[in-house]
């Protein structure tokens, strides 16, 4: 990496571009950015580190400055245009994190659901215990000087993680989504066989996949799961409303009992794939333990707050599979309380693919409540609605606007989980104003 240049980002609020300006920048180099002027998520995290986040506009761009490119943003971009006008460095963001990849312990983490909360999870474990360079994403990146480790979330969409070339993957699943550009699921199964043929070392896969049990790699293949046929078996789960406990065997080999306060069988699967990657590393399994216990989670995935008698959680999911997994934390971690869920879906043609699975996901609530459908900068318009998803819905299916969220008033002492990959914190943000102001005229 050029310590003489000034690395500009192209959408540096993206998830994985802040992350990895965030790394960038505590390596010592200069990193400055540009995306919309609207309030992300990712953002803040920028502000604090003294990041420069700047409008989109041509003038940006000047000689001195190495162009990263985030996926989102096609070579028709204004600033990518003139970055080619004036010949200056253009790299996208696949092809620049690979060059990070080549330095370290690289270890990537897949899969069409889980990626963030593992690749946060085994950031978290490895650099309790040795140097680790990590890119999570939902925003968050550091870079260590001479780390050990680098652990970050490698991305299906496109094939962009057909760029890298680490010494370990972690595959969470194989599903269909996406459907804008995979045709299909074999084609996604594809894009991961393709990422496990450029593996160095090892996969660790999750063994009741029945996709990734057909992997075809050059490096050894190591399954996890609960079921007798994996190399790595939790067992004995324990479900709490403080979170779950089990124990943890290697073929016969018992590995220990193992504690974590975070909820849903999908996080008892994602740290056994963090076990499994730290016994091959020869990471102190005892050392294992005690980071697991002081997880936080990441940000937007199952985020909760307290406002007046009401729960609300946060979290990111926008495929039914992740809707699943979330109602799924929610029942174990409060199981007397009514659950509402309010979705909001993430793309027409998403909506339009799986629009019987968002049903029947959804229906795992107490009761649903659906918004607008959230579109990207890739789509401009599509034939279907929220309401024809809330007409599959039996739990409900109304459409809320922001502007008037008083539906969800009529429950008390119940949980309300906010889902989506759009805008629905607008929707959270609004509710929340509306109770916290009901309940200073109560007091």
């Amino acid at each position: 990496m050029d310590t003489e240049t000034t690395y500009y980002f192209v959408g540096i609020k993206g998830t994985g571009m802040s992350s990895l300006a965030l790394l960038l920048h505590d390596k010592g180099l200069k990193v400055i950015g540009s995306d919309i002027e609207k309030y992300t998520f990712t953002q803040r995290g920028l502000e604090l580190a003294g990041i420069k986040i700047l409008p989109f506009d041509e003038k940006n761009i000047r000689k001195g400055l190495t162009i990263i490119q985030g996926n989102a943003f096609g070579d028709d971009h204004p600033e990518i245009k003139k970055a080619k006008e004036i010949g200056i460095k253009i790299i996208t963001y696949p092809d620049f994190l690979e060059k990070i990849v080549e330095d370290t312990t690289s270890i990537g983490i897949a899969g069409a659901h889980g990626k963030t909360s593992t690749t946060g999870l085994l950031a978290h474990v490895l650099g309790g215990v040795a140097p680790t360079s990590y890119l999570i994403g939902d925003g968050s990146g550091k870079g260590v000087p001479d780390a050990r480790f680098f652990v970050f979330e490698a991305d299906e969409y496109r094939r962009h993680f057909v760029a890298y070339h680490p010494d370990y993957v972690v595959m969470t699943n194989v599903d269909f989504d996406h459907p804008d550009y995979f045709t299909g699921i074999e084609d996604v199964f594809d894009a991961f066989e393709t990422l496990a043929k450029q593996t160095k070392k090892g996969i660790f896969a999750w063994g009741e996949d029945k996709y990734l049990r057909n992997l075809k790699a050059d490096v050894p293949v190591h399954y996890y799961g609960t079921s007798d046929e994996n190399e790595f078996r939790a067992t004995n789960i324990k479900r709490a409303t403080t979170g779950s406990t089990f124990d943890v065997y290697h073929y016969d080999e018992y590995l220990g009992t193992y504690e974590i306060p975070i909820f849903g069988e999908h996080n008892v699967l994602n740290s056994l794939a963090v076990i499994a990657v730290s016994y091959f590393e020869k990471v102190s399994q005892d050392e294992v333990k005690r980071e697991l216990l002081t997880y936080q989670g990441v940000k937007r995935r199952f985020t909760e707050k307290y406002v007046a008698d009401i729960t609300i959680i946060d979290d990111y999911a926008h495929h039914p599979s992740e809707i699943k997994a979330t109602i799924d934390a929610a029942r174990q971690k409060y199981p007397s309380k009514k659950i509402i869920a309010v979705f909001q879906p993430h793309t027409f043609s998403r909506t339009i693919a799986l629009m019987d699975d968002f049903a029947t996901s959804l229906n795992l609530a107490d009761k649903v409540y659906l918004t607008d459908i959230f579109s990207s900068i890739r789509e401009h318009g599509g034939n279907v609605s929220s309401t024809d998803l809330g007409d599959r819905i039996t739990k409900g299916g109304e459409v809320l606007k922001v502007d008037n969220m008083s539906p969800l008033l009529d429950f008390h002492d119940a949980v309300v989980v906010f889902m989506g990959a759009g805008d629905i914190q607008k929707y959270e943000y609004a509710y929340e104003k509306l109770l916290s102001s009901l309940s200073l005229k109560n007091n």
